[in-house]
């Protein structure tokens, strides 16, 4: 189970990067071309913010069930770097980014000013996925 989890958790991020550069692309062309804030505009950031959610739970999951996660939690675990990075640094930051997704979703979903809703899908998203490119642990991805 636990495997399982682990490498929908890896494959899945590799989607969920595609998706968050794509809605941050999306926003900054249309922001650059003064285009209005749609209905599709909505939902291309919906899809993001959705898989955002989607990884967070199943890392959550992951969190819960793997022996680096919360099982890990100790005094010494702190002063390794890799078991700091799996217990504490990666979920926390993980966490703090979708939270600042959601925000910008949010914000942009019941704005005026068609350029300010782009600007805030800019702002939060574009904080959020440098967040989440922070703390993945680049050395246990495949292919990298």
């Amino acid at each position: 189970m636990y495997t399982g989890f682990q490498h929908l958790h890896s494959g899945l991020a590799y989607l969920v990067l595609l998706i968050l550069v794509g809605v941050i692309g999306y926003a900054l062309m249309n922001f650059i071309n003064k285009k209005p804030f749609t209905e599709k505009s909505r939902k291309i950031s919906l899809v993001g913010l959705i898989a955002a959610h989607i990884q967070l739970l199943i890392g959550l999951v992951l969190y819960v069930i793997s022996p680096m996660g919360i099982s890990n939690f100790s005094g010494e675990a702190m002063g390794d770097a890799m078991s700091r990075l799996y217990m504490l640094e990666h979920p926390l930051t993980m966490i703090i980014g979708i939270v600042l997704i959601t925000i910008g979703y949010s914000k942009a979903k019941s704005g005026d000013d068609d350029a300010a809703r782009y600007k805030k899908i800019l702002i939060f998203y574009g904080l959020g996925l440098f967040l989440i490119l922070l703390r993945i642990p680049w050395s246990a991805w495949p292919g990298m």
